[in-house]
């Protein structure tokens, strides 16, 4: 496939209601879509960059801006080009992770349409349904939470994660447990928000059982996560740390992570993803599905991956009615607790004309 062209469209959907981690509060989501236009189809990619560099570096405008000046003309002058040559070509420009993921996952996306294959079978997926999970944020009391789980828990959802800070962790953590039992599969988020110093107060989360605690030090501190997970018994799991293969398989030879979240658009793509998924699997270690709130794109990509054979947990591929009212795709509906997997070729699933139009902030034609 030649690639004529990628087409950039900032959009902004509101949330259903506001989103609270130790970051800050969302209200509304702010992405970048891609559309790449080649000579045989055309493909779409979502960056999972946010507005401002709050949770990673990379944002929607350094995003645009790194796509526009060095990625997309990166990939000119190509006669042939499939997803697999993306990665190798971009590797000059340092870092951009979320940048260069949203390109190749709209290659991607055209070249398997070209073939007639689903994203699904091109990763290797054993299933046609995946678990869903649901990320609850902080809330301003546990009263609040516990209303917003049961919503959860009576929506089918498979597994509660809960979003903590320092302030705001055992007391919600407890008072869930409690709630809703011991067999409620319930794990924390803590976003970076510690340090080492908290290990025995974190350690009080340890009578709960927790499936994990996920990134509860700073990206780069392998070495102190190492120390934590010796310092307590809830289970060790690495987000924003996971950066790709080679940083999973450093992490797990330390010691510092004994389940790893998988999120395609940290790491650098979907192909990315699915070799991490290989080193943790060949290590024993289980794997799930992370999400950046994505939208539909994004959402029938990783359920895609969730269907591979070491995603074991289940993951943060929610609803659409989990984030939003109207998704710029078809929604994507529970059922018993599940999410199918798209069967048809590429994603699986198209932009919806209307409701892209309706999102849409600002396009951008770039020629290749």
């Amino acid at each position: 496939m030649k690639l004529t062209g990628v087409e950039l469209r900032e959009i902004r959907l509101p949330l259903v209601a506001p989103f609270r981690t130790s970051f800050g509060t969302l209200t509304e989501r702010s992405a970048l879509l891609l559309r790449a236009v080649g000579t045989e189809a055309e493909g779409w990619g979502e960056c999972v960059a946010m507005a401002g560099p709050l949770y990673s570096s990379e944002y929607v405008a350094g995003c645009a801006d790194v796509l526009r000046r060095f990625l997309i003309p990166a990939l000119a002058g190509r006669d042939h080009l499939d997803a697999a040559a993306v990665a190798p070509a971009l590797a000059p420009f340092l870092g951009h992770r979320m940048a260069k993921a949203a390109l190749e996952m709209a290659v991607l996306d055209a070249e398997l349409r070209t073939q007639g294959v689903p994203l699904a079978g091109e990763l290797g997926a054993v299933r046609d349904r995946v678990p869903c999970g649901v990320s609850v944020g902080i809330m301003d009391s546990v009263p609040q939470l516990l209303e917003a789980v049961a919503g959860y828990l009576d929506a089918g959802y498979a597994r509660i994660k809960l979003k903590i800070e320092p302030g705001w962790d055992i007391e919600p953590v407890r008072a869930v447990r409690e709630r809703f039992g011991e067999d409620l599969l319930l794990q924390a988020d803590a976003n970076t928000a510690y340090t080492l110093a908290d290990a025995r107060h974190l350690a009080r989360l340890d009578p709960y059982g927790l499936l994990l605690i996920e990134q509860p030090l700073d990206e780069e501190d392998l070495l102190g996560h190492a120390a934590l997970a010796k310092a307590i018994t809830t289970p060790v799991c690495l987000d924003e740390s996971i950066t790709s293969a080679r940083a999973a398989a450093a992490a797990i030879t330390l010691g510092a992570c004994s389940v790893v979240n998988i999120k395609p658009g940290r790491v650098g793509g979907y192909l990315e993803a699915r070799r991490i998924h290989d080193v943790c699997r060949a290590h024993g270690v289980p794997v799930w599905a992370g999400g950046m709130l994505e939208t539909g794109l994004g959402r029938a990509a990783n359920v895609a991956l969730a269907a591979l054979p070491g995603f074991t947990l289940p993951g943060d591929t929610s609803a659409s009615d989990r984030y939003y009212r109207t998704d710029i795709t078809d929604p994507f509906v529970l059922e018993d607790g599940h999410l199918p997997v798209p069967t048809g070729p590429g994603l699986g699933v198209v932009p919806v004309p209307a409701a892209l139009e309706e999102a849409t902030v600002s396009t951008e034609w770039i020629s290749l």
